[in-house]
């Protein structure tokens, strides 16, 4: 039954209607996390003794950092199962997967160099995991380039994958890197052993925006792959028949006469 399982969710199709199917409910939940933890934590969170109001793009970029080295395990399992199973749909979410964690990467400098600069007085510093993050986005930044510049589809696909499994060195390394060098970053505020170094009141609108922003990656993956898969498969009777009854209701009429 596993077995079967894992076999369908190699399925360019069965994962596009099954999508279509959960989208209707899922993008609404995840607009909703977004509003309600950001709201939370931009607007009522409390003050920090120390940094003042300035705290408050922790709301923003730990979400963004978090989801930026789970997403690039992610894009690395992807091509890994790909590679192993010679199976599309792995393809397909790897390739999606790297826009999303280029951008939330671009996002994590963006606001922390934001955050840096009242902090720590300028916006930049050569700081050991500033340096691996920004080697981060070079990792997403190369796959991307990689999955445009190959003739070939199947070479794009399996250099993609080679570049993802080397990089992933790269993640551990930005989670320790303040254990093991001089760092201005402080250590981790959330520890899934021992007490978190955060209060209660600001640590629950973190938790949710970190939920919210989990929720928004995997809507953005769906929508990626999704998008990926039509692409892909534009020329197989399921995506015909798909985008002519599209095309029939778009015109008023039924989808069956255009099957």
């Amino acid at each position: 039954m596993a077995w079967q399982w894992f076999h369908r969710l190699g399925s360019p199709r069965w994962f596009y209607e099954k999508t279509s199917r959960w989208l209707v409910w899922f993008a609404p939940l995840t607009i909703l996390l977004m509003l309600l933890g950001i709201g939370w934590g931009l607007g009522f969170a409390p003050i920090d003794s120390k940094q003042g109001d300035s705290y408050r793009i922790i709301f923003i970029h730990m979400p963004a950092a978090a989801l930026a080295l789970a997403g690039y395990y992610i894009m690395a399992i992807a091509g890994a199962v790909g590679l192993i199973w010679k199976m599309k749909l792995p393809f397909m979410v790897m390739k999606s997967a790297a826009p999303i964690g280029a951008a939330l990467t671009i996002l994590t400098l963006a606001t922390g160099s934001l955050w840096g600069h009242p902090t720590w007085g300028t916006f930049w510093e050569w700081d050991a995991r500033n340096i691996f993050m920004l080697v981060l986005l070079f990792l997403y930044a190369g796959i991307v380039v990689l999955a445009e510049v190959y003739p070939s589809r199947d070479a794009a696909d399996k250099a993609c994958a080679i570049l993802a499994l080397v990089g992933t060195i790269n993640v551990p390394i930005i989670y320790k890197s303040v254990d093991w060098w001089y760092s201005l970053h402080q250590p981790a505020s959330i520890k899934l052993t021992g007490g978190s170094s955060i209060h209660a009141s600001m640590l629950y609108p973190l938790l949710l925006c970190i939920l919210a922003y989990y929720c928004f990656y995997t809507l953005a993956l769906i929508l990626y792959t999704r998008r990926e898969i039509l692409v892909r498969e534009a020329r197989t009777t399921w995506v015909v028949q798909l985008a002519q009854a599209r095309l029939a209701r778009g015109k008023g009429r039924p989808a069956e006469d255009a099957l």
